[in-house]
C-alpha cells in the first residue's frame, strides 16, 4: 500500500476505534465517555451513543432524541396534552496549537409546544408570560440549548487545564443535566426537583476554568444567574454576576461524584430582589452487564438558600436498566421541600413523587431507533396541599426517534 492509500486506512482505523471507545474527551487525557453535559463528569462505563466520525483535522459526535408523548396529569389540578420533547447535538473538536479546541452545540423542539409547557404535577419554576409563575408545569426549554466551545492544554502526566464559555452553556454546578443522565435520559418527564439541582444548565452567559488530575476535577464558574425569559428562540446577554464551584472524582470506572456550590444573582424576574445560594451533592453509578446491557443509577441532594427567606431541600433516586438493545425499565424517586405550589411564599410543604416506565426500541436504520413507552406515576401529597391536588396518578405513552 502506498502511503497516500496508508492515510484513509489509517483515519477509518481510527474511526472505529473512536465509535467502539468513544472520542478523546477534549479536556483531558480520558475518553468522552466521561463527558456529561456542559463539563460535568459521569462514570467511564457510560454508554457513548453517537455517530462519530473523524476527517484530517476533526473528529464529530452528533446524537439526539425526539419524543413525541401524550402526557395525562390526574386530579383536580392535573391536565393532558400531546407534545414534543427532545435535543439534537453536535460536538467537534481538533488539535489548536499546543492544546484541543472542542466545539459543542444543541438544540431542542420544546419550544415548539408554547410557552406555557406541558402539565407535570408538584413542578414549579419560570414563567409563560413574564408574570406569572408556572405551577404544575413544566417550562419548555430554549431552542439553543448550548453553544459553546472549550480549549484544553495538557499540563502533566494526565493532567490538563481548560476553559469552557458557552451562550448559551452551563457551569460547573450540580450533576449532570437529566437529559443527559444514563439513569433517566429514556424518561420523557422532567424531575421536580430540577430547580434544585440541575435547572443552570441553560445559562445565558458562562465562563468555567479548570483542572484535571487523573481522576480529579477541580472546576470555577462565573455565570449570569437569571434564568431563560418566556421568550424561547432568543440569545439573551447579561452581566456574568453569579459564581459557582465544583468538585469532582471518578474513583473507578463505575462512578462519580461531585459537590458544588453557587451564588446565584436574581435567579427568577419574578422576584428580583432575592438571590440564592445553592448546593448540590451526586453519586451517579454504571455497571455494563454480561449480557452486554447496562444499568445506571443516580442519589442526588440539593438545597436552595433564599437570600432572603428560608431554604428548601430536594432529594432524587433513579434507574435505568438496560438488559439489551431493545429494552429499558426506568425509575425515579423525588422527595422535595415546595414552597410555590400554594403561590409565592407559602407554607413549605414536603411533596414526594415516584415514576416508573418501560420503552421498548426497533432498530430501523443503521444509528436510528424507533421506540415506544409508557409511564405512570403517584404522590404523596400532604395537608395543606392534598385538598387541592386530591389523590391523583398520572400517565403518559410516548413514541421516540434516537439517532445514534
Amino acid at each position: 500500500m502506498t502511503r497516500y492509500g496508508l492515510i484513509p486506512a489509517m483515519l477509518a482505523a481510527l474511526a472505529t476505534q473512536a465509535a467502539a471507545q468513544g472520542m478523546p474527551s477534549a479536556l483531558g487525557d480520558y475518553t468522552s465517555a466521561r463527558d456529561g453535559s456542559g463539563t460535568s463528569w459521569q462514570p467511564d462505563l457510560s454508554p457513548h451513543s453517537g455517530i462519530h466520525t473523524m476527517g484530517q483535522t476533526w473528529m464529530t459526535m452528533t446524537h439526539g432524541l425526539l419524543n413525541l408523548t401524550y402526557d395525562r396529569q390526574g386530579g383536580p389540578r392535573g391536565g393532558s396534552g400531546t407534545y414534543l420533547t427532545g435535543m439534537g447535538m453536535l460536538m467537534a473538536q481538533r488539535s489548536l496549537g499546543p492544546g484541543t479546541l472542542g466545539l459543542k452545540a444543541m438544540i431542542s423542539p420544546d419550544p415548539q409546544m408554547g410557552k406555557s409547557g406541558y402539565p407535570l404535577l408538584l413542578a414549579s419554576g419560570e414563567t409563560a408570560d413574564g408574570k406569572t409563575l408556572l405551577v404544575d408545569r413544566q417550562h419548555p426549554h430554549d431552542l439553543f440549548m448550548e453553544l459553546a466551545a472549550t480549549y484544553s492544554l495538557s499540563v502533566g502526566k494526565r493532567s490538563s487545564l481548560f476553559v469552557y464559555g458557552g451562550l448559551p452553556g452551563e457551569p460547573a454546578f450540580g450533576p449532570p443535566a437529566f437529559m443527559h443522565r444514563t439513569s433517566t435520559l429514556d424518561s420523557p418527564e422532567a424531575p421536580i426537583s430540577h430547580h434544585w439541582l440541575d435547572s443552570t444548565h441553560i445559562t445565558f452567559g458562562v465562563v468555567t476554568a479548570g483542572w484535571v488530575q487523573d481522576a480529579w476535577k477541580v472546576e470555577a464558574s462565573a455565570f449570569r444567574g437569571r434564568e431563560p425569559d418566556q421568550k424561547r428562540y432568543d440569545i439573551e446577554t447579561g452581566a456574568l454576576d453569579s459564581r459557582s464551584l465544583r468538585v469532582s472524582w471518578n474513583p473507578n470506572r463505575s462512578w462519580a461524584l461531585q459537590s458544588s456550590w453557587a451564588w446565584i444573582k436574581s435567579p427568577e424576574a419574578l422576584e428580583a430582589d432575592i438571590d440564592q445560594q445553592r448546593f448540590t451533592a451526586s453519586a451517579l453509578y454504571t455497571r455494563r452487564l454480561q449480557t452486554g446491557g447496562t444499568w445506571a443509577s443516580t442519589l442526588a441532594v440539593g438545597r436552595k438558600d433564599m437570600v432572603p427567606g428560608d431554604a428548601v431541600w430536594a432529594g432524587l433516586a433513579e434507574t435505568a436498566f438496560l438488559p439489551d438493545d431493545h429494552w429499558t425499565y426506568f425509575a425515579r424517586a423525588e422527595r422535595v421541600e415546595q414552597a410555590e405550589l400554594g403561590g409565592h411564599h407559602g407554607d413549605i410543604v414536603p411533596v414526594a413523587k415516584l415514576s416508573a416506565g418501560v420503552i421498548y426500541d426497533t432498530p430501523i436504520a443503521d444509528h436510528l431507533k424507533l421506540g415506544v413507552g409508557a409511564l405512570v406515576s403517584g404522590y404523596d401529597i400532604r395537608q395543606p396541599l392534598s385538598a387541592s391536588y386530591g389523590s391523583p396518578t398520572s400517565q403518559m405513552v410516548f413514541l421516540r426517534l434516537k439517532i445514534g
